[in-house]
């Protein structure tokens, strides 16, 4: 995944500016750095952490479980590849006494 602080910063005023950590932990990224990079009000970003440097990158959809990428589908509102939900779906017969799917 790529960092979205990576892209191009020639926005006037976009580097070097400080924000101070309010009581609740938030940060406000300046409307300068968000406009440079393209980042709209209520997209998704996701924080990791390298040696002393906090790195953002724009969330992907990404399994719960498992962390894929790939044929994600929607159990219960959340993102899930179809090999885990497959097996809730499994988890859930069992647990509720249904039969499993007959084949086609």
């Amino acid at each position: 995944m790529r960092p979205i602080l990576s892209g191009p910063m020639d926005a006037p005023g976009a580097r070097g500016i400080r924000r101070k950590v309010d009581d609740l932990g938030r940060v406000v990224i300046p409307s300068s750095i968000r406009r440079a990079l393209g980042i709209k009000d209520g997209e998704t970003l996701e924080f990791a952490v390298e040696g002393d440097r906090v790195i953002l990158t724009r969330a992907a959809d990404r399994c719960l479980f498992c962390g894929g990428e790939e044929e994600l589908t929607s159990y219960r509102e959340r993102a899930v590849c179809w090999s885990c939900a497959a097996a809730l779906r499994a988890m859930d017969r069992e647990r509720t006494g249904d039969p499993p799917p007959r084949p086609f």
